[in-house]
């Protein structure tokens, strides 16, 4: 069915859509989470700082 070289080139294959496949499940569901909302509470820190900024002055 297959040769031996043939089997190694499947099983690289599966081997490396399978760490595609589990890299992306962890960017989707921890890291660009984690990035967006840093992002955010940033965002809303340089906001408040503005405002206190604005009012001192």
């Amino acid at each position: 069915m297959f040769e031996f070289d043939q089997y190694l080139g499947f099983l690289a294959f599966l081997t490396i859509l399978t760490i595609g496949f589990w890299l992306m499940i962890f960017l989707l569901t921890f890291v660009i989470p984690y990035w967006v909302g840093g992002a955010i509470m940033e965002m809303i820190k340089e906001k408040r700082e503005a405002k206190k900024a604005a009012q001192n002055s």
